[in-house]
């Protein structure tokens, strides 16, 4: 089952994320990520696999105190990096995460391809960061 953390305040949001994204673990998931903003732009880091390999991978010195997280359990694609979330738009102005299904999303990915767009995933959620 998918989970969503957010954060913004004056609390370093690296630790408040993954705190959040752990306390997610019994409800069941393939693969996490997160993303945070500062002043260089978003940043985004996937994995498949568990919170403990995206803590992993992160950087211990995020200072920035906006950002948002998930965990996922693949109901678009396989448990890959690329599907994980977040989801960026194509021109990376949109990222996001999202819980659920959304039923058109093969309708409305065609649409968009057909208007140039491009994907990186197998994913719903990409999608919607398209179409925004």
């Amino acid at each position: 089952m998918c989970g969503i953390v957010g954060g913004v305040g004056n609390l370093p949001v690296r630790e408040y994320l993954i705190k959040g994204l752990k306390t997610l673990d019994y409800r069941g998931y393939d693969s996490a990520g997160l993303a945070y903003a500062d002043h260089k732009g978003i940043h985004v880091f996937r994995t498949p696999g568990r919170v403990s390999d995206l803590d992993a991978i992160l950087p211990h010195e995020i200072r920035t105190s906006i950002g948002i997280g998930h965990t996922r359990w693949a109901t678009h694609g396989a448990p890959t990096e690329a599907n994980a979330h977040p989801h960026s738009s194509m021109s990376g102005v949109f990222v996001l995460v999202h819980n659920g299904v959304i039923e058109n999303y093969r309708h409305l990915k065609n649409k968009l391809e057909a208007e140039g767009f491009t994907f990186k995933s197998e994913t719903d959620t990409e999608v919607i960061a398209n179409l925004l």
